[in-house]
Order: C-alpha cells, then structure tokens, then sequence
C-alpha cells in the first residue's frame, strides 16, 4: 500500500489509512468550509495538473492497457477532465449561493427561509480501471468544488495509472485536502470502512455490494455508479447505416470497457442481416487492421480477456451464431486483443445474456413489435444508460416513458455522459445516486435549512398561556388550511 500525497511512511494498512483520514478531519474541522476564492484556486491546480500531466497519462494508460489509443485517452480522460472543471469553475459561484425557499407568510409574517450547501467533511472515492484517470477526477472536482477534503483509492488494475495519478495528487495538493491510497483489494475494503463523510463507487454490482455493506457500519451514505446490460432499440423508422456507425463506435471505444456501453442492440427483424453487412463495413471503416492499429485497444488484464472469450465461445457452444468482425482475419491472441463480434439472437440462457460484458462482443436481438422490446428491458434489472434511434417523437416517447434507465442518448451513444449538466447515475442494480455538475456538487454536500425569524414574531402568539385568542387563531388558520 501507498499512502501518496502524504508523509506518514508505511505503518499497517488501516491504520496509515485511519491516520490519513483523521489528519483531514482534523483539518476540516479546524479550518471550516473553504470559501469561494480557495476551492476556485484549487480546482486551478487541478486544471493546471491536468495539463501538465497529458503526455504522462497517455503514456500511463496505454501500458496498463497493453495498447489503448492515444486518441481515446486524450479525449476520454485529459480532455473530459478538464472540460469537467471548467464547467465546475464557470458555475461554481451560483452553486455556493444560498437558495431562497418561500414561507407561509400568514404563519410566519416577515421571516426568511434558506438552504445552504455546506461540504460534508472528508469524502471517499473509489475509482475504477476502464477510464482510471476521468473517472477519479471527475468526482474529486465535484467534492472539491463542494468544499470537501478527499480520499481516493484508484484500481490496483491499472497500477501505472494509480502511480501517477498519486504522483498527481502530491505534486497539486497537500495531504490534508487530497490524498492517494494505492494497493489491492485488501486495501479498497479497509478504505471502504473508513467514516467517511460520503464514499462514492465507480465499479461493478458485484463489488458495489460489498461497499455499501461495508459503508452501513458507520451509516455512511454512498453514490455507487455500476453497471449492468444497456439496451439499444432501434426503430423501424431510422436510417440503419447511421445507427450502426453511431452503436459500433460506441461499442468500440476503450474495446467496449465502458460502463455505459451499449450491451446488447434490438434490431427490427427483417433487418438483422442488413445490420450484420453494415457492422462489418463500418469495422472496417473505423479499424481496417486490428493487430498492429494502434486506435485498437487492448483487454486490460488477462482475466478479463478470458472472461470475454468465454463469454463468446459459451454462445457458439449453445448453436448461437457468432460473427467475428476481423477486417484482415488477423491473429490478435498475443495482444490481449478481440475482434468485434457479433452474437445473433441468443437467448437469456447465454452467458452473454447473464452479465455486462465489458469487452468487444455485441448480441443482436430481432423484434417484430416495440412492445416486445419494452417488455424485455422492464424484466431485467434498470439499466445504467438506454439509447433509442427513431425519428419518430411518438416512438421515442413510448419507449423512453415505459422503461428505465440511468440516463439515455436519442440517436447516438455514450453522448449524455458528457452533457455536463445532466446528472449521471444509475437506478437499482445499475447504481444509486448520481453526480456531474450541479448534481455533483449536491452529492458532496449537506443542503442544510435555515430558518431567519422576523422581529415582529407572529409564532410567539402561539406560546401558552391559551385562551380565546389562541382559539380564535387557531380557527382562522385551520379554515384557511
């Protein structure tokens, strides 16, 4: 374990970790909510870091993946990230004023209501390995905007990246506003322990589980961002050449290690074939070789190359046709690399079916009607993001109102994880809570009501002792009632 942006040396895990978190809390505690000027200032040395730091993290990242296209990765996390704080900074004024709430002036005269949005204290962040750099800054520049001091535990998968995201940290910050914890599983479930003030997840359901369980023990509340199958449908009334250009960048980018990936695509079905020749063409259009392209990521770990493989073959064992997608019918088992593949009506009894499958293999399921479609996503668990193509705003409608999701992009993908101002989460087993923007701002913070009486204090009619004033009051207020 690696306590990074600190000075405490290497004691036990949970107690270096325990340190660390008392040494913020104390901090917070003794210095109060940062104001305007200082979380401006530093959401600048973030921004500055980010900047500084480009080349490293392309670099970083890359070699954690085997291969990840530099273009992927400067747009994917350096150029998210700073679009990220940028948004926080332009906004970040009016998230920090006090909102007015009405009051009922015939119980409270000339009062005054308001809720301030205080920082919670020290929160906790717990980042995934599919975009190691994006997905622990963009909730550590919520948490920073909101005032809070953070802790933050990237993946022990992606070791350069969570070296250098420490390195990062400890060049830009003091320990006690943000510090790096690094190391394996063991020390993600120590840190998930701690009494934060808040703990957001970024992961699987799997794992996302154990973190809440282990958050409940000191009632810490928690955002978990998961995961889960995310549909697309497309209707009868959409161009299909752009859709598949639009579904299979989207499946393709990172190799399809993105949470919000489409999983698997609804197709009408007296076009699946159709779609199949327009999913080659547009492979071999975006990726005309795959072993030596450099914009062609890798598997990050072998596990999961095995996992994905599986996936595939248990749907080529149970009669399901597979459809590689190998423009150059290139050997790629030596890169931890996957050609695009296309599964073709496989049922709910398929592996592939079962679980995310976080990797370059697509199923493509044929439906005559919308409704079937409707009826299949609401028997599964909420999806972390639906996409819908159709033209037809009555059909968009009845697909988007009938079903649920974390978020949804209309006639594209992955698009609404970028609207900062949308809130991003998921629902169910897709997650819970969300942040982005505002929201983010509100997930690290404590809305707290106040309450300002007036001089001239109605309510102190209210005080005993009672009598006929009080009735009559009374009786005017509970017929106005």
């Amino acid at each position: 374990m690696s306590l990074a942006a600190s000075a405490i040396g290497s004691p036990p895990q949970d107690a270096g970790m325990r340190a660390l978190f008392d040494r913020q809390r104390q901090a917070f505690n003794r210095q109060g909510a940062p104001s305007y000027e200082q979380r401006l200032a530093a959401l600048d040395r973030l921004k500055k870091a980010i900047g500084a730091f480009r080349d490293d993290i392309t670099k970083a990242v890359s070699e954690d993946f085997g291969n990840r296209s530099w273009h992927e990765t400067m747009v994917a996390e350096v150029m998210t990230s700073l679009d990220t704080v940028k948004h926080a900074r332009k906004h970040l004024k009016r998230w920090m004023k006090p909102q007015r709430r009405p009051v009922d002036r015939t119980k409270f005269a000339l009062a005054k209501a308001r809720v301030h949005h205080q920082p919670l204290g020290v929160v906790g962040i717990i980042a995934p390995w599919n975009y190691p750099i994006y997905l622990a800054i963009s909730p550590l520049v919520a948490a920073i905007a909101a005032g809070n001091r953070v802790m933050l535990k990237p993946s022990e998968l992606t070791p350069r990246s969570s070296a250098l995201l420490a390195r990062m940290m400890a060049e830009t910050f003091d320990p006690a506003e943000v510090a790096v914890i690094t190391g394996d599983a063991g020390v993600g479930d120590g840190f998930s322990r701690l009494p934060f003030d808040h703990l957001l997840f970024t992961g699987s359901t799997a794992i996302g589980r154990k973190v809440m369980l282990a958050a409940a023990a000191n009632m810490t509340p928690v955002t978990l961002e998961l995961g889960g199958k995310s549909p697309t449908v497309i209707a009868d009334d959409y161009p299909l050449d752009k859709a598949v250009d639009s579904i299979m960048a989207g499946k393709l980018l990172n190799a399809g290690q993105t949470c919000i990936a489409p999983d698997y695509v609804f197709v009408p079905r007296r076009k699946r074939q159709l779609f199949v020749d327009l999913a080659a063409k547009s492979v071999a259009k975006m990726y005309p070789t795959l072993a030596a392209n450099p914009d062609y990521t890798s598997i990050v770990a072998d596990r999961h190359y095995e996992r994905i493989q599986g996936l595939i073959a248990d749907a080529n064992q149970r009669g399901f046709q597979v459809v590689p997608l190998n423009p150059k019918s290139e050997a790629l088992s030596n890169q931890r690399k996957i050609a695009p593949t296309l599964v073709l009506d496989p049922d709910d009894n398929a592996k592939i079916m079962q679980e995310e499958i976080f990797g370059p293999a697509l199923p493509i399921k044929s439906y005559n009607d919308l409704n079937e479609v409707i009826d299949y996503v609401n028997s599964h668990d909420r999806p972390l993001a639906l996409y819908m193509f159709s033209n037809d705003p009555q059909q968009i409608d009845r697909v988007l109102s009938r079903t649920t999701s974390g978020g949804v992009t209309v006639n594209d993908t992955l698009y609404h994880v970028a609207a900062e101002d949308l809130p991003f989460g998921g629902v169910g087993p897709s997650g819970t809570g969300a942040y982005h923007g505002w929201e983010g701002f509100r997930t690290f913070s404590h809305a707290k009501g106040t309450f300002y009486q007036s001089t001239w204090n109605a309510a102190a009619m209210l005080r005993p002792p009672y009598g006929a004033k009080i009735e009559r009051l009374l009786k005017f207020m509970i017929g106005r009632a």
